[in-house]
């Protein structure tokens, strides 16, 4: 029975998995996003950035598993960054960096890449690890002041890439998705699947392998 193990502490990406019919077991990684960013380099392309993180983040947690989750098992690592104006934005980390970034960002548009990875392991044995991202253009309408205000006391905003979410408060000021919607809350589905086929695995075995609880 091959277990789905999620790495990453983000509650948006467990909740997909699960109205998609699958329980994940989160393992978060702990890599230091920052510093794996610094290590990329500028010349990275967004692409390259969030898939890199995504491989970073399984493979920490493939590297922490014991033998007996080892044997049977698929780790998915995922990250997502906004690109807009030839930036990329992560998580603010602030109440005025989100701030900020909601004032420039206010009826524009921007492409939230999402980098993952799979990686699957049989006998403690990687038997097939790959990376990809899925780029997903995302239109913000603009909240009054009022409404920002609250929102960034809501702390939602420092927790996201970009200071927004699809799936939370911040879906109210989102007012249209070009692309696969899931991407934005966190782990796109229909990348996912391919990535889990070409793994040789079927999603009917998986859903009864990870039954909701």
């Amino acid at each position: 029975m091959t277990r789905i193990i999620l790495a990453s502490a983000s509650s948006g990406r467990r909740k997909v998995l699960r109205q998609a019919g699958i329980e994940p077991l989160v393992i978060v990684s702990g890599v230091d996003e920052d510093a794996a960013m610094a290590q990329l380099g500028p010349q990275a392309t967004p692409d390259e950035s969030t898939t890199a993180l995504a491989v970073a983040k399984a493979d920490a947690v493939v590297a922490s598993l014991g033998a007996d989750i080892a044997a049977d098992c698929v780790v998915i690592g995922c990250d997502s960054m906004l690109y807009r104006n030839g930036a990329l934005a992560g998580k603010p980390h602030s109440a005025d960096a989100a701030r900020l970034q909601w004032q420039q960002m206010a009826g524009s548009e921007g492409d939230l890449y999402t980098g993952h990875c799979v990686i699957r392991l049989r006998d403690g044995a990687v038997a097939y690890h790959r990376g990809e991202s899925t780029c997903t253009t995302v239109f913000f309408g603009a909240p009054t002041d009022t409404e920002l205000d609250a929102y960034i006391r809501s702390g939602e905003p420092l927790r996201v890439a970009g200071a927004f979410t699809l799936d939370g408060l911040g879906g109210w000021f989102v007012e249209a998705v070009r692309g696969d919607p899931s991407s934005v809350i966190g782990i796109g589905l229909p990348l996912t699947r391919r990535l889990l086929q070409d793994a040789g695995l079927s999603l009917v075995d998986l859903w009864e392998a990870n039954p909701l609880r």
